[in-house]
């Protein structure tokens, strides 16, 4: 599926899940489900935009140090509703406004800890699934897509962490195929190429080596291995994603369905 990005100024990585094929032969409907990074200092235009396609529910899953360097924009007629879903130390390097700060707080502890990018992030995405004040927050997640009446809009800072796992639920449970699932979490990069250009380009004037230059760096790509290996952990848990949503974050088969004919045509 050729997976569009919606063209809106100050969003590089906002979609629309409307249109992903499921299992039943329908298609998750337009205007629904949107999935995004920060919305911080939005243009006109494209607040416009979102209130027109009738965006009722803005879910931010930031933490507080996130929330305060890079403030939501409003949209009118929207309930902002702050669901902070990663713990602090696990936060990643991404989100802050100074790269600096982040290095003396974060690289000592990912180098020591994890060794590499790799396995410091299949660590934050475990967190974000197996923790239980992170499943909370996802119940929470799930709790207010089954309430909304309109069209709801969840992010993050990226757009690819902690709102990719929170699409990559909500897509199994409405039935869309694992591959598919995998291709939404990897096309970020496409979506941000420009961006991770000027970020690399930051990473230079670091006062870090080389070598742990190219482990941040790394901490800002969408790697499939990463979106894998949180399937892979679930599907060894509780064998598949739906399961896992059923007993860690307490759907039930009626909450599912409704949610099917809620947001399926």
């Amino acid at each position: 599926m050729d997976i569009q990005r919606l063209k809106l100024q100050k969003l590089n990585n906002t979609r629309d899940l409307g249109g992903f094929p499921v299992a039943d032969g329908r298609h998750i409907k337009y205007c629904r489900l949107i999935r995004s990074g920060r919305l911080y200092k939005l243009p006109k235009l494209t607040r416009s935009y979102l209130e027109n396609i009738g965006v009722t529910t803005v879910i931010d899953m930031r933490i507080e140090r996130e929330r305060l360097d890079y403030p939501d924009s409003k949209l009118n007629g929207a309930k902002h509703v702050v669901l902070p879903l990663v713990i602090a130390e696990a936060a990643g390097i991404t989100y802050t406004k100074s790269l600096t700060t982040v290095w003396r707080e974060e690289s000592k502890r990912i180098e020591k800890e994890f060794g590499t990018a790799d396995r410091y992030m299949h660590d934050v995405y475990e967190r974000i699934l197996f923790d239980p004040r992170s499943q909370k927050t996802l119940k929470e997640f799930f709790d207010l897509v089954i309430a909304d009446e309109n069209c709801i809009l969840w992010h993050c800072s990226a757009g690819k962490d902690r709102t990719g796992i929170a699409a990559m639920l909500l897509e199994a449970v409405l039935g869309v195929d694992e591959e598919l699932i995998i291709e939404d979490y990897v096309v970020t990069n496409v979506f941000q190429r420009k961006k991770r250009t000027l970020q690399k380009a930051g990473l230079l004037v670091l006062p870090v080596s080389r070598d742990f230059k190219r482990v941040l760096y790394a901490l800002m790509i969408a790697k499939p291995e990463y979106i894998k290996h949180a399937i892979a952990t679930v599907k060894e848990r509780y064998g598949n994603i739906v399961e896992y949503c059923k007993q860690a974050l307490g759907l039930t088969d009626e909450n599912i369905e409704f949610l099917k004919d809620k947001y399926l045509e």
